[in-house]
C-alpha cells in the first residue's frame, strides 16, 4: 500500500472523512479534497497522529477544492500532475441531496447544486483522473452511489435521478475501461447517519427525525466496505455492492421502536 496515493472527495465529514481514516491506517498517502479548509487541516493533523507509528508513514495533501468548476478541476490536475501519476484510488464521494418538495414546489437552485455536484463533479474529477490510470494500467475508482439509486420515493425524483447517473456512470465507465486493468465499484448505501440529512433539511431536529427509533448505518459501516473493496486481489472487481441497515428492508421501509 505505501507509496500508492489515494483522492477523496467531500472528505470533510461523514463517510469521506472515515474513509480517508481507514485508506490512512492501511498506508496509503491520501490527497484529501473538500470545501472547508478548517475540516481539511483539522482531518490532516488526525491523520498523521494516526499514522505516526507506521514504519513507513504515509503523506497527506489536503485541497481546497469545489468539484462543480470545471476551471478548477484543471488547475488541480496541472498543479498536481506530478502526484496524479502515482494515483491508484479515486474515491467519488462527494454528493449531496438538498430539499424533498415535490417537484411542483422544489427549488430550481436544489436541483442545479445536486446535479451540478453529484453527477459533473463526480465526472470532472474522474476525467481528470483517467488518463494517468490508463497509461499505469492501474486504477480503481470507487463511486458514492445510493440505494435512490435504484428506487424512486416522493419529493426525490431529482437526487434519485443523479445516483440513477452514478450507477449508469459507474456501468458505462466499466465498459470504456475494459482492458484498462482499471476497476470500478458503486457503492450504494441505504441510511446512513452523517450530516446528509442535515444538509437536505437545513434543520438539526429534521435530520435527527430521520434516523429516530433505528439504527442507522454509520460512516465507518460503509469506510469498511470501501477498504474492502480496493483490497480484493487486482483480479477481482466489486462491481456493485448495496449496503442496507438491518432496521431498513427497503427505501421507504423502515422499522422505528418506541
Amino acid at each position: 500500500m505505501h507509496n500508492s496515493w489515494a483522492i477523496i472527495t467531500g472528505a470533510t465529514a461523514g463517510i469521506g472523512w472515515a474513509t480517508a481514516e481507514e485508506l490512512a491506517q492501511a498506508g496509503h498517502s491520501l490527497i484529501l479534497i473538500g470545501r472547508r479548509e478548517d475540516r481539511l487541516k483539522e482531518l490532516r493533523d488526525r491523520l498523521v497522529k494516526m499514522t505516526v507509528h507506521q514504519k513507513q508513514a504515509p503523506q497527506f495533501k489536503s485541497i481546497v477544492l469545489d468539484i462543480t468548476k470545471k476551471a478548477d478541476i484543471d488547475d488541480f490536475a496541472q498543479s498536481e500532475g506530478p502526484t496524479l501519476t502515482q494515483v491508484k484510488i479515486l474515491v467519488n464521494n462527494a454528493g449531496l441531496a438538498k430539499g424533498n418538495e415535490k417537484a411542483q414546489s422544489a427549488q430550481i437552485s436544489d436541483w442545479d447544486e445536486m446535479i451540478d455536484t453529484n453527477v459533473k463533479g463526480l465526472l470532472y474529477l474522474t476525467r481528470a483522473l483517467l488518463p494517468y490510470m490508463v497509461k499505469n494500467k492501474n486504477g480503481h475508482i470507487v463511486n458514492l452511489g445510493s440505494v435512490a439509486g435504484r428506487t424512486v420515493y416522493p419529493g426525490g425524483s431529482v437526487y434519485c435521478a443523479t445516483k440513477f447517473a452514478v450507477r449508469a456512470i459507474s456501468e458505462g465507465l466499466r465498459m470504456d475501461l475494459a482492458g484498462t486493468n482499471i476497476r470500478v465499484t458503486n457503492i450504494e448505501p441505504g441510511m446512513v447517519n452523517t450530516e446528509f440529512s442535515l444538509v437536505r433539511f437545513g434543520d438539526q431536529e429534521k435530520a435527527d427525525q430521520v434516523y429516530a427509533g433505528m439504527t442507522p448505518l454509520s460512516a465507518k459501516d460503509i469506510a469498511e466496505t470501501i477498504l474492502w473493496c480496493v483490497q480484493r486481489p487486482s483480479h477481482v472487481n466489486i462491481q456493485e455492492l448495496v449496503i442496507y441497515p438491518t432496521d431498513q428492508a427497503a427505501v421507504g421501509q423502515v422499522v422505528r421502536r418506541p
